[in-house]
């Protein structure tokens, strides 16, 4: 819950006040020093944050990251290509896969690898769930400006085709990161397979020409996974 509550309250501070979004950010990153450092936090969710971080060990680079991604969401709004869009999943997804695998006890570099597969995956799937509300609403295109190019889609827009070729990249990167479910036990393995499932039933639910999957799909996905192990 207390990685949860970051994350939420670093979104909304890229995405939702008014004034200096950066600056916000900054005075964020400021309290994340204090926990750091073992001063009090002024905001009451890095007051939340602090017992977990000396808890859980969790090492500060993934809450930075997540920071970067809210500052680089002020200033960029369209991807170029495919791998700009990754790098940027490394900052706004990945980290959370990260801070996961530490509240288990569970973070090897292995395991880290896997779940940053796991995590660029579900952010994808968000992505082309929401391309014409990121558009709309905020004037962000997170489809590659290349593969827009390729299959003569406007911005903000999608076609069956561009879809097509989104999704089955997606499910590539899922499927692969998906092992991480047989590296792990218990809760773990649960949880694991909970977040892989979700996005393979959103997938299926995409490739249908829905934006959401059913909560049975979502659990079926989840179970099948969880047996399999990947």
């Amino acid at each position: 819950m207390a990685i949860y509550g970051f994350a939420r309250l670093v979104d909304q501070l890229g995405d939702d006040v008014d004034g200096d979004r950066r600056a916000h950010l900054d005075r964020l990153e400021e309290d994340l020093d204090r926990v750091y450092d073992g001063r009090q936090p002024e905001h009451p969710i890095m007051q939340r944050l602090a017992p977990s971080v000396r808890a859980c060990s969790f090492p500060r680079g993934p809450f930075e990251r997540l920071i970067e991604a809210n500052r680089r969401d002020q200033e960029q709004l369209v991807y170029r290509t495919y791998e700009e869009l990754v790098d940027y999943c490394d900052l706004s997804a990945n980290p959370v896969g990260e801070l996961v695998l530490h509240v288990f006890a569970a973070a090897t570099p292995e395991r880290v690898a896997l779940s940053d597969d796991v995590c660029t995956a579900l952010q994808l799937v968000e992505h082309w769930q929401d391309v014409e509300e990121d558009f709309r609403e905020r004037g962000r295109v997170y489809v590659p400006a290349e593969d827009l190019e390729r299959f003569g889609v406007e911005p903000g827009a999608t076609s069956p085709e561009l879809m097509a070729f989104e999704i089955a990249r997606a499910r590539s990167l899922l499927d692969r990161g998906a092992r991480l479910v047989g590296t792990l036990r218990g809760r773990a393995r649960l949880a694991v397979a909970g977040y892989v499932g979700g996005g393979r039933a959103a997938l299926d639910a995409l490739e249908r020409g829905s934006p959401t999957a059913a909560k049975a799909a979502r659990l079926r996905a989840t179970l099948a996974t969880f047996a399999r192990g990947r």
